[in-house]
């Protein structure tokens, strides 16, 4: 039972070394993806409601045939920002605003995102409402971007805590 945890231990250990890269590779082959699939009409699960709502936003002006190219340069853009760690401090605000426009149907057209509000989403509201992962991972590649690391050594967090307070207390 020793070994087992042993190995577990060192398991644990690889994949939080490794846990932030991923997270970024993951993110930004979603982001390349689904963009992509916006140059091509009608592949995406969501042209439809993107489009609806980019035309509610710009009060009828942009018309999907211009709205779809431009939304998967954005995606596609802030996935290949996100994979080569390029220009991160211009990717991540992007994707906050690209994301925000995501969450926009859930208010603005809530006969096709809620069965019955608040609680029990359709499933393209279900399809929105897991863009808040891409949100909450959004923050930490920010914060990674910016410099701040994870810290997987459970005495190292607690010294750097120790720090963070004591900085905290004297007002810097």
């Amino acid at each position: 039972m020793e070994k087992i945890a042993v190995v577990l231990e060192k398991l644990r250990k690889a994949i939080e070394k490794k846990g932030i890269a991923v997270l970024r590779i993951a993110v930004g082959i979603i982001f390349f993806w689904f963009g992509f699939l916006k140059f091509f009409g009608n592949l995406s699960a969501a042209e439809a409601i993107a489009s609806k709502t980019i035309s509610w936003l710009t009060f009828d002006t942009l018309r999907p045939e211009v709205s779809m190219p431009i939304l998967a340069v954005l995606e596609c853009g802030i996935g290949i920002g996100i994979l080569t760690k390029k220009y991160m401090e211009y990717v991540i605000p992007l994707l906050y605003f690209q994301m925000a426009g995501t969450l926009l149907p859930l208010v603005i057209f809530p006969n096709e995102t809620w069965e019955i509000p608040p609680f029990v989403p359709t499933l393209e509201g279900q399809y929105i409402i897991k863009n808040a992962v891409l949100i909450a991972a959004g923050i930490v590649l920010g914060a990674i971007a910016k410099g701040a690391k994870l810290i997987n050594d459970p005495e190292v967090a607690q010294t750097a805590k120790t720090i963070e307070k004591q900085k905290e207390d004297s007002g810097d």
